[in-house]
């Protein structure tokens, strides 16, 4: 089997396996999707690692967009061009940003703002610093996180963050990640029915006299829609390592599972039930049960009860599986299940041999 390791007697468990030819594969294939590859922003919050992001680079993608402050620094530690904190930082976030544009000159930052309270304090600090921070404004399209509604108020706080010493307005970000319909003609129309007000909005600031802005939209699930589009960027994420929940829920998205989780049979508890050493702690555990994980060499396990060290799964046979047995699975969810490795080891030619780091599962690196 692809995913089958010749030295798993040499790899403790939990581990997290990362297949870098199937890594670079689902990069190719997304950069197939796109009739630009300058259009792409890739959100790093999945894979967290430098080598990762280095495989990206490699393929001629140079913008990314990341979540943290730690995700930034990564991303200036390895050059890269264009970084957009998707992110409104207040209050000691600002400081370290303003430090990251500082330590990584060769690397243009830029974040989100979405009211005039945060946008004039972060314009302040980085004036004070003799900065300037371009930001893009942060429209809330449906999934009432973060951002303004697109209409006359956001139009309102866009002009006016011109006024402000230390920032330049550069364009509009728009993230639907509530959309993530089956059926891709229901997810297309929700998504193009969510963006119609940004590129109403996009329109009223040409037609007030200010530069036509950017904008980044979208993530893995909307990717395909906002690909589309004409001059737009997006910013699918999972698409480098893929996970089990998108691969049944996006079934128009075809990229491999590249990242699995290692784990051993470590107790057969009961008739039908087997215990392994896959706990809170090393798998992505915020969707109810059985959404956990799906192992690749025991199909039929469904995992039914969990804690910090343990998961207990409900199989045919218990003999099957005596104990010791190596399973591998993928994870429901893989962007917050790769935050809980410290490393990853490094998969070719059916052996692990090296391993990296999970760089940005800390909060701070150097800054």
């Amino acid at each position: 089997m692809w995913y089958s390791l010749e030295n798993e007697a040499q790899i403790d468990s939990p581990a997290l396996l990362i297949y870098t030819g199937r890594v670079k594969e689902n990069i190719e294939l997304l950069k197939s999707r796109i009739n630009d590859v300058q259009r792409l922003r890739p959100h790093v919050k999945t894979v967290k690692i430098a080598e990762v992001v280095q495989l990206m680079q490699a393929a001629g993608i140079q913008k990314f967009k990341c979540a943290t402050i730690a995700e930034a620094e990564m991303l200036g530690l390895v050059n890269a061009a264009d970084v957009l904190l998707a992110y409104q930082p207040v209050g000691p976030k600002v400081a370290r940003l303003a430090a990251l544009v500082q330590k990584y000159p060769q690397t243009g930052f830029s974040c989100l703002v979405d009211n005039i309270m945060a946008a004039t304090a972060i314009a302040e600090y980085f004036d004070a610093q003799k900065l300037n921070l371009p930001v893009y404004l942060d429209l809330n399209v449906g999934q009432q996180r973060t951002g303004i509604i697109p209409g006359a108020a956001a139009l309102e706080l866009y002009a006016q963050l011109f006024t402000l010493k230390g920032i330049t307005p550069v364009g509009l970000h728009a993230y639907d990640g509530h959309l993530h319909d089956e059926a891709i003609e229901i997810r297309t129309q929700r998504c193009n029915a969510a963006y119609e007000p940004v590129a109403a909005l996009a329109q009223a600031i040409i037609d007030k006299g200010l530069p036509a802005p950017k904008i980044v939209a979208g993530g893995t699930p909307t990717f395909p829609i906002h690909a589309q589009r004409s001059g737009i960027e997006c910013s699918p994420g999972t698409f480098a390592f893929w996970d089990w929940g998108y691969q049944q829920h996006l079934p128009d998205q075809t990229y491999n599972h590249a990242a699995l989780v290692m784990t051993r049979v470590v107790s057969h508890p009961a008739e039908g039930l087997l215990c392994l050493d896959l706990g809170h702690k090393s798998i992505a555990a915020e969707n109810p049960l059985p959404n956990r994980v799906h192992f690749l060499n025991a199909p039929e396990a469904s995992p039914v009860s969990q804690s910090e060290e343990h998961l207990v799964i409900k199989v045919a046979d218990t003999a099957a599986y005596p104990v010791g047995t190596v399973l591998y699975g993928v994870p429901y969810h893989i962007c917050p299940t790769v935050a809980l490795y410290d490393k990853a080891y490094i998969i070719a030619h059916h052996s692990g041999e090296s391993q990296w780091p999970v760089i940005a599962r800390n909060r701070t690196i150097l800054i």
